[in-house]
């Protein structure tokens, strides 16, 4: 029985996780990443290391890539040793950033041009779920690409949802997913700040709402980063800059309004104009004047 073969491009904490995942599902990985030795550390353990996105594509039919944006996503795929060139028709390509749908679409019709297939398929979940196989894909593509890139998909995620037959669904709702991220972490800053403020004591204000209806998931994980005073990016600030502002985008086309996400945005603005743009996310509580922890 062969070995089924996968590229992956983006090492990052994500993608190092659904290159792990898919290695344990018995796929041996062909992967790259921009940081020098990223990926021969990865292909330590089993894989193999290329120095370019071309080089991974000469060697297999499916492409994942796991990076930061749609510029990085050009560059993988068009850049100078890019893999479009390497790729052949009837291949793979599985974007996994959060991009503007628009944009989604717009590669999907430049890889057809040429034969190549795509998934428009961003991941949220975070980088433990992601290690465990348990992350999920919002994804849409034609019936050839997920005739291609099914099993793979359901070898490296917990769930994975097919929204359409089209490219752009599936970023579609992954910007809502980061709307309600970046309004509920934002929110948690805001109620943990004004509990330190009047004196609360941290840890038993995080108690007392995580066993409470105020509760949400991203109160529960990113306080928990506050009082542990670890600022450590899993997420960076400047990540919720991008992707709020891609909402926002988003909405502006089509006049819709968007107060939450808004002010939301904004928070994450000025706590990145505040010199905590490569910190973690919920550093965004940094902007709240005389905030600390002992």
């Amino acid at each position: 029985m062969n070995t089924p073969q996968a590229g992956l491009i983006g090492l990052g904490a994500m993608g190092a996780g659904i290159a792990a995942t898919l290695r344990r599902a018995g796929y041996h990985l062909h992967v790259c990443d921009a940081r020098p030795g990223a990926a021969a550390a990865f292909a330590a353990d089993g894989g193999t290391a290329h120095d370019t996105p071309a080089q991974v594509a000469a060697h297999c039919d499916r492409i994942i890539s796991v990076v930061v944006n749609a510029q990085q996503t050009e560059q993988i795929l068009f850049g100078d040793a890019g893999a479009a060139a390497a790729m052949k028709p009837g291949n793979v390509f599985v974007m996994c950033s959060t991009v503007d749908p628009n944009w989604s679409v717009a590669l999907e019709e430049r890889l057809a041009a040429t034969g190549i297939l795509y998934v428009d398929a961003p991941i949220s979940g975070g980088a433990a779920k992601a290690a465990a196989g348990q992350m999920t894909v919002m994804s849409a593509a034609t019936p050839e690409a997920y005739a291609k890139a099914g099993p793979m998909l359901d070898a490296m995620a917990g769930k994975v949802y097919r929204l359409g037959d089209r490219a752009g669904a599936g970023s579609k709702v992954k910007i809502i997913n980061q709307l309600l991220a970046g309004v509920h972490i934002a929110a948690a800053a805001e109620a943990m700040a004004l509990g330190l403020r009047e004196g609360v004591d941290a840890a038993a204000l995080y108690e007392v709402i995580t066993h409470s209806a105020g509760n949400s998931w991203m109160f529960e994980n990113r306080m928990a980063h506050v009082l542990a005073g670890d600022y450590t990016p899993l997420s960076a600030v400047d990540i919720f800059v991008k992707d709020l502002g891609l909402v926002l985008d988003t909405a502006r086309a089509s006049k819709f309004p968007l107060p939450l996400a808004s002010t939301a945005h904004q928070m994450f603005m000025q706590a990145s104009s505040a010199g905590f743009a490569r910190e973690d996310d919920s550093a965004v509580i940094k902007i709240f004047p005389g905030i600390t922890l002992p």
